[in-house]
């Protein structure tokens, strides 16, 4: 099932695809089962939070959808919001594609996480706002996992049991404020033959507060696809194209680390809640005309940019220049 967040008469809402071109307000089929409204999920991160009941009952209205009265939405109409609205944290994965495994030089043996606020995210076909001191700014196409039940040292053999759904993710970055707010410092460490002595140790470190962290630089959407309707998440088809030129195109089976192996990992330090959401890593081959996503400066050439995954549809967004 493809499920939506969305704003329209005056309200946010959330609906499924009835189909392409359509979208069934849940509201209203809820109201037609006879669903109290006090029972009634108000946002996807509610439904999700549900838990298989509510599950189950989303169901069954949206296999009665259409035999009402109900007026769908025509998606042209809508405002689109991000998915998930307010996730309690987005975990992105760093340098998770195996294609271009030869550019890193030395790296940890297991995922590497950072995490982004949901203050960052924009649905589809909102803008991306580049100011001008943000520098070069490209998009990096991924796909996200949204967690469907709470995860706490979870197996890799269970963590698919963990996954609501999926969804596409625009991980929007700022190469030039990374390297602004990159530090090469002595860091201090405890000397090796005197545990009461200190010792200084080169040392390298970014911080993605800003150049992964701003406003509008998490683009989700459009739909939220139930995890039934994507039973190989490794095999699915990623483009990026920027003012209708492919930039890349490259398929999930080249993420290094898989879901289920992401999930054991992070849960073991973090409690995964529902809602949540992990994104896989960026798609990065080269398109065959060239080019790579790293040429693509949002801040100088504009946009528009989308993303676009097989089985999850088509994320668009323009860019909004600012001061």
């Amino acid at each position: 099932m493809k499920l939506a967040s969305f704003h329209a008469d005056g309200s946010n809402r959330i609906g499924f695809a009835l189909d392409d071109e359509n979208i069934v307000d849940l509201s209203h089929v809820w109201q037609r089962a006879g669903m109290q409204e006090a029972e009634r999920p108000r946002t996807l991160l509610e439904l999700i939070e549900g838990g298989p009941n509510a599950w189950a009952a989303l169901r069954r209205a949206a296999a009665s959808a259409g035999a009402g009265d109900e007026t769908p939405y025509p998606v042209e109409d809508v405002t689109w919001l991000p998915p998930v609205l307010k996730p309690s944290k987005i975990c992105c994965i760093a340098l998770n594609n195996s294609a271009n495994a030869d550019r890193i030089m030395s790296g940890p043996k297991h995922p590497a996480m950072f995490v982004k606020p949901a203050s960052a995210l924009i649905g589809h076909k909102a803008n991306i706002v580049c100011k001008s001191h943000y520098g070069r700014t490209h998009p990096e196409p991924e796909l996200a996992v949204v967690i469907g039940r709470t995860a706490k040292d979870v197996s890799a053999a269970d963590a698919y049991e963990h996954v609501f759904g999926y969804t596409i993710h625009n991980d929007i970055t700022s190469p030039a404020m990374r390297a602004e707010d990159t530090f090469h410092y002595r860091a201090i460490h405890p000397a090796d033959e005197d545990p009461n002595a200190t010792q200084y140790v080169d040392t390298w470190v970014s911080y993605p507060g800003r150049y992964k962290c701003a406003d509008t630089f998490a683009c989700m959407g459009p739909w939220l696809v139930t995890a039934d309707e994507i039973p190989h998440p490794h095999d699915l088809t990623v483009e990026c194209r920027h003012q209708g030129r492919q930039i890349t195109s490259d398929n999930t089976a080249n993420l290094f680390y898989k879901i289920p192996e992401v999930i054991a990992f992070l849960s073991g330090y973090l409690t995964l809640l529902p809602g949540d959401i992990i994104s896989m890593g960026t798609a990065l081959n080269k398109a065959a005309r060239g080019g790579a996503v790293q040429n693509i400066d949002l801040n100088k050439l504009g946009g528009p940019v989308s993303v676009a995954i097989e089985g999850l549809g088509v994320l668009i967004n323009d860019v909004e220049h600012a001061r």
